[in-house]
């Protein structure tokens, strides 16, 4: 007698009691890929809230909102770049040759704080569409146009003041002395609390991120920016000007890193030589952390803002648990790699098993 063989319906039911658990599976994957960035920030936010209770106090909170806001507004002009499909690297010498340019005209010119800040974003500008030229017009690759820019700003910056650091009575290398200050009206873009609370800083970072945020997800001129970075070639026989959104792109981030330069001059209050030299490797780490957040795998301004935020909360609280200065940079790269490993691991085995 043949032993009888269940058959199995063509549409698959069979294994349906095991499809349940790999939806599940997929959906967890799925949820860690898209949170991984966000639960190691939640998880260090316990951890140093547990072993150092005054880490939550409000005015710590805001401090290091305040302490992140100029390298997330850098940090925003490398994502619109990296959305373009280039990298721009000057934006730390962007920032520090504005807040030079801005202890220039009130210390040495006398001028109102609305010309510093003017001053500033020109050449802000400037700096993005030089960038720009180089890359679309001279066909410099992005990353060496940008870096000779980095180099050709930070020695510029030290030539009117014969490389010393900006302040009244700062003899300058003619002989006269700066007799200027820095206006009230100045020094409250980096030290004017809201209600005595929220720093001035944070809100513009808050202002920009919204506006960015809504440029690049849900206008135009955002779709061609990352159709560009996608396949540019793809993007010109469509019928983009690709080279006039790629100047576009450079132009915004020297703004934006001339915003983070006056914010810089406004909190020290002084033209400081030396300010800016760590703001690169900061704006970009939290760029490309970006791509972490929410599963993007691309870059996104929201998630360089969080990126941003990670960084300060991580070395504000290192620094609260009295954690050795020669270990910090040690332990935030490897927290770093770690979300960013395991954020794109997960990710990875979901797209292969999908």
């Amino acid at each position: 007698m043949k032993p009888v063989t269940p058959s199995i319906p063509r549409d698959g039911t069979a294994g349906e009691p095991a499809r349940p658990a790999l939806r599940n599976l997929r959906s967890l994957r799925d949820h860690l890929e898209r949170t991984g960035i966000l639960l190691v920030l939640a998880i260090l936010i316990v951890v140093f809230a547990t072993k150092e209770p005054a880490f939550l106090n409000l005015d710590n909170l805001f401090s290091i909102l305040q302490a992140v806001s100029i390298v997330a507004l850098l940090g925003i002009g490398v994502t619109i770049t990296l959305a373009a499909g280039g990298f721009d690297l000057s934006v730390g010498s962007v920032a520090a040759s504005a807040q030079m340019a801005a202890s220039y005209v009130l210390i040495v010119w006398h001028g109102s704080a609305l010309a510093a800040v003017t001053a500033c974003v020109v050449l802000g500008v400037v700096a993005g569409l030089f960038n720009g030229l180089l890359i679309t017009r001279l066909r410099v690759p992005d990353q060496l146009a940008t870096l000779g820019t980095l180099f050709l700003l930070a020695g510029l910056q030290l030539i009117p003041t014969g490389g010393r650091s900006l302040a009244t009575g700062t003899v300058l290398p003619d002989g006269t002395e700066a007799s200027g200050v820095f206006s009230d009206a100045f020094l409250a873009l980096g030290r004017f609390r809201l209600f005595d609370v929220v720093p001035l800083p944070v809100l513009i970072l808050v202002a920009l991120t919204v506006l960015a945020c809504i440029v690049m997800e849900t206008t135009r001129w955002g779709r061609v920016i990352y159709a560009i970075g996608g396949n540019e070639t793809a993007a010109r026989l469509a019928g983009a000007p690709t080279a006039r959104y790629r100047i576009a792109a450079y132009v915004a981030s020297g703004a934006i890193a001339s915003l983070g330069g006056v914010l810089i001059a406004a909190r020290v209050g002084r033209g400081d030589v030396s300010a800016g030299h760590s703001l690169l490797l900061d704006a970009v780490a939290a760029a490309l952390m970006g791509y972490a957040v929410w599963g993007a795998k691309r870059p996104n301004v929201f998630g360089t803002v969080v990126g941003a935020v990670f960084v300060g909360v991580l070395l504000n609280g290192l620094t609260m648990l009295n954690a050795p200065y020669y270990m910090q940079d040690f332990i935030k790269g490897v927290l770093l790699v770690l979300a960013l490993a395991f954020t794109f691991s997960v990710g990875r085995r979901t797209d292969s098993r999908g």
